[in-house]
């Protein structure tokens, strides 16, 4: 913005540019959308750090145990148990297979303890289709979860 001021002393030239600057309300203005923009960013910022901080830290669940299952795709009547070795050293799992029909159909229950807790941390059961499993018996219907 330029602001034109007119003086009367003959030695000041007619060309210098007396008066050019900005007023106090366009630097408070400027200064408002800096800062808002500056608080803003830093709130972002701060934000991402605490979902990647959240996002270290994964629960332990009995589709974990699930997934390991599925590296051989065969069953067999009875039940195993394991852990996660050192990923998650204190969960222990336990997987019980049943078969459902004689046509490869099994009902697979997961349970996933922790150490010193009386009460399973995570309960899965699943059916899955393998025709090449063995079935040591007939199949006495869908095994109830404990």
């Amino acid at each position: 913005m330029r602001i034109k001021l007119h003086h009367t002393d003959r030695n000041w030239s007619k060309t210098s540019r007396l008066g050019v600057a900005f007023t106090l309300l366009e630097v408070m203005i400027a200064c408002g959308i800096f800062f808002t923009a500056t608080f803003a960013i830093l709130a972002l910022v701060s934000q991402t750090l605490r979902n990647a901080r959240v996002l270290r830290h994964v629960e332990v669940d009995a589709s974990m145990a699930a997934a390991e299952m599925f590296k051989t795709n065969v069953l067999f009547e009875g039940s195993e148990s394991g852990d996660f070795g050192n990923a998650y050293p204190e969960y222990t799992w336990e997987r019980v297979y049943t078969p459902v029909e004689s046509n490869g159909l099994w009902q697979i229950d997961i349970i996933l303890r922790k150490h010193g807790a009386s009460k399973p941390v995570d309960t899965m059961s699943i059916l899955l289709f393998t025709p090449n499993s063995k079935m040591e018996s007939e199949p006495g219907g869908i095994h109830k979860f404990p």
